[in-house]
C-alpha cells in the first residue's frame, strides 16, 4: 500500500473515531452551530451510520442541505436520569406538564413553516382542551406561560423553531408579545428517537409499543435475531451510560458480555470509537479523552455541585456501610467554606443539605454511587477518583 493510501485509512480512522464520539455527545449536530462537526459528520456519514447499525442498532440520518445530522439513541431499557432541561437559571428538569406542553406544541408547529407565539399558543390551548386527559393550557396564567417559554426555547436549541422577530422571552411576561417563527418541521419529526410513532399504536401500553424493535424478532426470535438484540443491548450502554456493572445486567446479558466474544467485540467497537477502556472486576467503562462522547463531565471544577460530588466520594469511599444526607452535611459545609465567592445558590434555605442532595444525584448519574435507602453507597467506579494531594488519581478522565 502507498505511503498516501497509508494517510488516507489513517484519517478516515481517526475521523471514524472522532464523529462516533461527536454523535454520541451530541445526538442531533447542527451546521449552524457546529460547522466542523456536522462537516466530518456529513463527509463519512456512510462510514459513520454503519457502525452505529452494526454495533447499536442506532440509525443515523444525515441531511446535509437541511444542516444537520441526527442519532436516533434508542434504549433498550429508558430511564429518567437524563431529562430535558428549561434553558434558564439552575437548569432544572422538565416536569410533566413541560413534556405534555412540548409533544402538544411540536405536533401542532407540523402545521406550516411559520407561526407567531400567539398562534401557536392559541393551538396548543384548543388542543389540550379537546384533550379528555390533558389539563387545559391557559395562557392568562405566568405560571403557564413560564413552561410554555421553557418548552419553546428547547424546541430553538434543537433547531425546530427559530424566531426571526421579537424574543420567547417576552411571552412570560405578557400573553400579548409578539414573537415570529420559522419553523423545521423536518427536523421537527426527527427529534423523536423511538422507533415507532405513538400516533400508529394502538390503544394500550403506547411506551412498550413506541419501543418494539421488529429486527429482534419479539417471542419467535431466532438465535441470531437474540445474539443481535444481546450485543445491541450491551453496547447500547456501554456507549450511553458512564460505567456499566455486570450486577445491573440480565443473566443473558453479563454472559455474553464477560463471554470472549463478548470481550473482542467491546474491545473492537471502543478502539474504533476512540475510547480507552477500563475493565475490572465488577464491571467495565470507557474513558473518552478528548471528553466529546459525553453530555456531562466529572469531575468539573466549575459546577459547584461536581466539585462537592467530587469530596463527597472521599468519605462515602471511607464507609462501606455508607453514609446518610446527614452525615454528608458536614463535607458540603466545607465546600461552601472554602468557597466563599462561589456557590452563593447553597447558601439560603438550608444550602448545605441541598447541596449534598444535588452532589449525590450527581454520583447516582455518573455511577459511582447509589442509593440504599436512607444511606448513601459508593460504587466501585469511585475509587479512580480518589483524590490524592488535592487531585484525582492520575488514571482519570471523564468517562462516556
Amino acid at each position: 500500500m502507498s505511503n498516501l493510501a497509508n494517510q488516507l485509512v489513517i484519517a478516515e480512522r481517526a475521523d471514524l473515531a472522532r464523529g462516533i464520539r461527536l454523535l454520541l455527545g451530541s445526538p442531533l449536530i447542527r451546521a449552524a452551530t457546529d460547522p466542523d462537526g456536522f462537516d466530518l459528520v456529513r463527509r463519512r456519514a456512510d462510514t459513520l451510520a454503519s457502525w452505529f447499525d452494526h454495533h447499536c442498532g442506532w440509525a443515523l440520518v444525515v441531511e446535509p442541505r437541511q444542516g444537520y445530522a441526527r442519532l436516533a439513541k434508542v434504549r433498550s431499557d429508558p430511564d429518567a436520569s437524563r431529562p430535558a432541561r428549561r434553558d434558564r437559571g439552575s437548569r432544572a428538569p422538565f416536569d410533566r406538564r413541560r413534556y405534555a406542553l412540548f409533544c402538544v406544541a411540536a405536533a401542532e408547529l407540523l402545521g406550516g413553516p411559520a407561526t407567531t407565539v400567539g398562534l401557536l399558543a392559541d393551538r396548543v390551548a384548543q388542543a389540550t382542551a379537546a384533550d379528555p386527559v390533558l389539563p387545559g393550557f391557559d395562557p392568562a396564567l405566568r405560571a403557564e406561560r413560564m413552561a410554555f417559554v421553557d418548552v419553546l426555547r428547547a424546541l430553538e436549541g434543537f433547531g425546530a423553531l427559530e424566531p426571526v422577530d421579537g424574543s420567547t422571552e417576552d411571552y412570560t411576561d405578557s400573553a400579548g408579545a409578539k414573537v415570529l417563527y420559522r419553523v423545521d418541521a423536518t427536523l421537527l419529526v426527527r427529534l423523536l428517537a423511538a422507533p415507532n410513532g405513538p400516533s400508529r399504536l394502538p390503544d394500550g401500553d403506547r411506551l412498550a409499543g413506541m419501543l418494539a424493535e421488529p429486527r429482534y424478532g419479539g417471542a419467535s426470535a431466532t438465535d441470531v435475531q437474540r445474539a443481535l438484540r444481546l450485543r445491541h443491548s450491551v453496547l447500547r450502554k456501554l456507549f450511553d451510560d458512564p460505567v456499566v456493572y455486570w450486577a445491573d445486567l440480565t443473566a443473558e446479558q453479563r454472559e455474553w458480555a464477560t463471554s470472549r466474544t463478548g470481550r473482542e467485540n467491546m474491545r473492537k467497537a471502543a478502539e474504533q470509537g476512540g475510547f480507552a477502556v477500563e475493565e475490572r472486576a465488577e464491571g467495565v467503562l470507557l474513558v473518552d479523552p478528548e471528553s466529546l462522547a459525553t453530555d456531562g463531565r466529572f469531575p468539573d471544577d466549575g459546577d459547584n455541585a461536581k466539585v462537592a460530588a467530587l469530596h463527597l466520594l472521599d468519605s462515602l469511599g471511607a464507609s462501606r456501610a455508607g453514609l446518610t444526607a446527614d452525615q454528608l452535611r458536614e463535607d458540603a459545609e466545607s465546600v461552601l467554606d472554602r468557597s466563599p465567592g462561589s456557590a452563593r445558590t447553597y447558601r439560603y434555605s438550608d444550602g448545605p443539605a441541598r447541596l449534598v442532595a444535588d452532589a449525590v444525584a450527581v454520583l447516582v448519574d455518573f455511577g459511582l454511587a447509589r442509593r440504599d435507602g436512607e444511606r448513601i453507597v459508593a460504587l466501585p467506579a469511585a475509587a479512580r477518583y480518589t483524590i490524592v494531594s488535592g487531585s484525582p488519581d492520575s488514571a482519570g478522565g471523564n468517562p462516556s
